[in-house]
């Protein structure tokens, strides 16, 4: 059992939160909740133990395991899958190596009377008494082991982390977090960039292997699927439910209602006592009774209303001229590179109207063939835009290649022609930028800021065709909601890559699925793919 014991943390002067206490018990399942900016990754490094709260504190028992996953991966791209997996067991190796100083230290030494001898002599003491109590392990064998369950082949251990996607990438910070058997695995936004059998291996992972669970995510179904408690962040404090995503909504709901009966009832109370008090002031037989509520009023403790997050993306795709029946046909279609074949006479029709869903694996060529689409690689084969096709396309990368020394205002001033650049201000006041956000450095923006910044830019020119390559990492689940409603208004043709399977739901009528080299098409709504694909992926993965 974890506590988390009268928590606060302030910067410059300004409480993020005070006083938070809760208890993490073996087997909880918690989704961490909370708008933007109201300290949920903040909360989550502090019991992580990588960063320091104002005040309060986090106990548990000495022995206790703690595993991060923090929302950025950290893998560095110099390792290999085995090296970076072995990492698991850095611990172990610091401490051997610590006490094989010291001992070397030992033999050379003599001032055997001395308090450092002495020092020394308890820190070989000590961890010795730790050492040698962890049960024998062969380090190596225990990696490739746990590589091999988690869908690694042999021939992968060799191979740099830098040659491997998103997904995987994952995985093999996973493997180091199931190594170290922790007794709680701590996840920041885990589903971004990743693959939607890499978000069904996790769930599964996280259900069936771990002990207890606190994440952070936007992916309203992923954490549906896994918890089975809540805990908001919101105005410095918490509120605890034993309740998945879904049903928190409803009694957070309700319970705001109760606030905000409560509320006007307590003001009404005090108008009343006021009007009293004023009615009777200075009548000497009531000089009591106006004390008493004089007093009575000054000590009673206004009763507050949870904040409402009201800020909402304003999205709607302006109207553009009209395209060719088929705005894209794909014939034969090869990419290699070097020795390695992403597809292999690759075909695909897409017609004026349609929406479709690119999906499958990381790495199986999902990014790739839209990169042909546009014509930004060479490829073998035909590849090409039908009549009037003008194309807005939003890469999976598109939020970091924007400027970080440009303000918010400068980015889209850049870009903006003609009398467009009379509506910056409104255009950026529709996508949650006014007053002085506009001023602010791109630099110095959230994830999920910068990904509304990088939709101004798309949103600058009608477009007919709309390519969107993981449109909604960093989105908060409000504005995904409001990009999947444009979407579904949009009157052009859509091709859609996502690992999200809520905000693919409903949207494509037509679906490719990238897969050993070849591409695959499914003649059946996105939703009707994603329940075969959900059954078969969990079979196939043998978990």
């Amino acid at each position: 059992m974890i506590s988390v014991d009268n928590l606060a943390v302030e910067f410059n002067g300004s409480t993020l939160f005070k006083d938070v206490s809760f208890v993490i018990n073996e087997t909880d399942k918690i989704a961490l909740m909370g708008k933007n900016g109201a300290g949920k990754s903040t909360m989550m490094k502090i019991i992580a133990g990588v960063q320091n709260a104002t005040r309060g504190n986090v106990r548990c028992p000495k022995e206790t395991v703690i595993a991060y996953l923090p929302q950025h991966l950290l893998t560095e791209d110099n390792c290999t899958v085995k090296e970076e997996t072995a990492k698991a067991f850095q611990y172990i190796f610091d401490m051997k190596a610590e006490m094989d100083s010291l001992n070397k230290e030992l033999e050379t030494r003599t001032d055997y009377e001395s308090e450092a001898y002495m020092k020394i002599i308890e820190r070989v003491s000590e961890l010795g008494e730790v050492y040698y109590a962890l049960e024998e392990i062969n380090y190596e064998a225990e990696v490739e082991k746990a590589l091999k369950g988690l869908g690694f082949k042999q021939e992968d251990f060799d191979r740099p982390t830098s040659e491997f996607s998103g997904g995987w990438r994952m995985r093999i910070e996973l493997v180091k977090i199931l190594l170290q058997k922790p007794d709680l695995i701590l996840l920041d936004e885990p589903t971004n960039h990743v693959d939607i059998e890499s978000v069904i291996w996790l769930e599964d992972f996280l259900l069936n292997k771990a002990k207890a669970v606190v994440v952070i995510s936007h992916d309203k179904t992923f954490i549906d699927n896994i918890t089975n408690r809540t805990i908001e962040v919101t105005m410095g404090k918490i509120y605890d439910y034993k309740a998945n995503y879904t049903h928190y909504l409803q009694l957070r709901e309700e319970r705001r209602s109760h606030q905000i009966k409560a509320y006007q009832e307590q003001q009404k109370f005090i108008a009343d006592n006021k009007a009293f008090i004023e009615r009777f002031k200075g009548t000497f037989s009531k000089t009591n009774q106006v004390a008493s509520r004089e007093r009575m009023l000054e000590k009673l403790e206004i009763i507050e209303i949870d904040e409402v997050d009201n800020s909402s993306l304003k999205l709607k795709f302006p109207p553009a001229a009209r395209s060719g029946d088929t705005p894209v046909v794909v014939e034969d279609l090869t990419k290699k590179y070097g020795d390695h074949t992403v597809f292999n006479n690759a075909n695909m029709t897409i017609k004026r109207g349609e929406k479709v869903a690119f999906v499958g694996r990381n790495g199986e060529g999902k990014s790739t063939m839209i990169k042909a689409i546009m014509g930004e690689i060479e490829v073998d084969g035909k590849c090409e835009q039908g009549h009037n096709v003008q194309i807005g396309y939003f890469a999976q990368n598109q939020a970091s290649l924007l400027d970080n020394s440009l303000t918010v205002f400068q980015t889209v001033d850049e870009v903006a022609k003609g009398d467009i650049r009379t509506q910056i201000k409104n255009i950026l006041g529709r996508f949650m930028f006014s007053g002085d956000a506009i001023d602010k450095k791109v630099g110095n923006l959230s994830g999920g800021e910068k990904t509304r910044l990088a939709m101004v830019k798309l949103l600058l020119e009608p477009v007919n065709v709309l390519i969107l390559d993981e449109p909604t990492n960093h989105l908060d689940l409000k504005s995904k909601d409001v990009l999947k409603e444009a979407l579904l208004d949009f009157n052009g043709t859509l091709i859609l890559v996502s690992h999200d399977r809520d905000f693919l739901h409903g949207l494509a009528n037509k679906v490719f699925e990238f897969k050993d080299q070849r591409v695959i098409e499914h003649f059946e709504t996105i939703d009707a793919y994603l329940e075969r694909h959900n059954i078969e992926s969990l079979k196939e993965l043998d978990l």
